[in-house]
């Protein structure tokens, strides 16, 4: 991708959503790259061809294309092992899930995940992918996730154009500790450490400002 400037971007850039990447985040637009990456068969060549349009590290705009790059850095890493795979190896089994989940992929042959959405699973077990992180990524005395990484992932930074309210994938609701998973249709994790609570709401619409609700109930534990 060095030919379209990514030779700039840094995986820090992409977690933070401040790779400059040049994306339509519109939903509703059939030509857009959202659409493309959604129902496209093509999903590795559609985001070698991405391109930027601002200068990495310099400010945030959240672009899905972000999340689905650090999907082909992981496919690319992993060599043979599917993304889904080493979920599962990683955390999905060492968990002990409930049930059994699906990763949306573009084509049944040889086919990338679709890693900017399109992780199903039963909100029993969100529950615990929040449960893993309030507890600093360890699962019943396995460290699963670096406690490090997980304190870096969650803090606040608003230096080298960073958002103060997003931390590699994550939001911040009330930048006091609180961090949330959310998904375009109303499907949030909300984790809060210092009240050692999750709250999982899955659901098609976002039918209130489930942030401030989070908090307000946060306040209220």
């Amino acid at each position: 991708m060095a030919k379209n400037g990514f030779d700039k971007v840094t995986i820090e850039h992409l977690l933070q959503m401040t790779s400059g990447l040049k994306f339509n985040e519109g939903y509703y637009n059939p030509f857009g790259e959202v659409a493309t990456f959604y129902y496209g068969l093509g999903l590795r060549e559609s985001t070698e061809n991405l391109k930027l349009e601002a200068e990495p590290g310099t400010r945030f705009t959240y672009a899905s294309g972000n999340s689905q790059i650090l999907g082909l850095v992981l496919d690319r890493v992993l060599a043979g092992k599917s993304i889904t795979d080493y979920l599962n190896e990683k955390i999905w089994q060492p968990v002990g899930m409930e049930y059994a989940a699906s990763w949306s992929i573009d084509q049944e042959k040889n086919g990338l995940e679709k890693t900017f959405c399109c992780l199903n699973a039963r909100a029993r077990d969100f529950a615990k992918l929040g449960r893993l992180y309030l507890n600093q990524g360890n699962w019943e005395g396995k460290q699963l996730v670096p406690a490090e990484w997980v304190k870096e992932s969650t803090r606040v930074d608003s230096t080298g154009g960073n958002y103060a309210k997003y931390q590699y994938q994550w939001w911040l609701p009330s930048l006091d500790g609180d961090f949330m998973a959310q998904g375009i249709l109303g499907q949030f994790i909300y984790v809060n450490p210092h009240k050692n609570l999750v709250i999982v709401r899955l659901g098609h619409k976002p039918s209130t400002n489930w942030r401030k609700e989070f908090i307000r109930l946060a306040k209220e534990y």
